[in-house]
This record gives structure tokens, C-alpha cells and sequence, in this order.
């Protein structure tokens, strides 16, 4: 039986060993942190988020009385920006639940494994 030797060899980088020394080593750490863009993302959720919660109060046309506690009610044509800071409440605690759902189901589902 033979076995061809080149058929079992494995080349692993894309560009067949062309590149020298000099150019695998270009990409060396720096020594600086990344920047964490985290809080950048968050803030830009937030807002996209509030700019979509005034779009939908947008699309609706009644006016409405809406009553947070008993002491505090507005109407929606006459006070936008109390509503829309409703609406995004309401958004926010649906999403909110969700994620905190999938978190529980994740950790039960890792205890109950079949």
C-alpha cells in the first residue's frame, strides 16, 4: 500500500508560508487596554430606544388620560413627553422581563438537564 506523504500534509495559513518573518510579526500587542465600548452601546440603545418609544406615541391619535398614580395623570396629545417617558417604560420593563426570563430559564434548564 502507498500512502502519498503530501496528501496527508496539513497547511494551515491561507498564503502557503509566503510571508517573512518581519510581516507575521506587524501585529505585536501595544501594551495599550482596548477601549471598552460597552457604555457607548448602552447609551446608544438607550436612545434608540426613547426615539422609537416617541415614534409609536406618534402613530397614535387619541387623546388620552393616563393616570401613573392617583395624583398624577396627563393626556397624551397635551403632555408628548410625559408619554413618550411612558411608553419607553413600559417598553423597557417588557425587555427587561424577557431578559430576566431567559437568565432563569438558563439556569434551570442547567440543573435539569436530560
Amino acid at each position: 500500500m502507498d500512502i502519498d506523504d503530501e496528501a496527508k500534509k496539513v497547511i494551515w495559513s491561507l498564503q502557503n508560508n509566503k510571508r517573512s518573518e518581519e510581516e507575521r510579526n506587524v501585529f505585536q500587542p501595544t501594551g495599550k487596554k482596548p477601549i471598552r465600548k460597552e457604555f457607548i452601546y448602552f447609551t446608544v440603545a438607550f436612545f434608540v430606544l426613547l426615539l422609537l418609544s416617541f415614534l409609536l406615541t406618534q402613530f397614535y391619535s387619541e387623546n388620552e388620560e393616563i393616570c401613573v398614580t392617583d395624583d398624577f395623570c396627563f393626556f397624551t396629545k397635551t403632555n408628548p413627553i410625559y408619554y413618550t417617558l411612558y411608553v419607553f417604560g413600559n417598553v423597557l420593563v417588557l425587555i427587561l422581563s424577557v431578559f430576566i426570563a431567559y437568565k432563569i430559564g438558563k439556569k434551570l434548564a442547567a440543573k435539569f438537564q436530560v
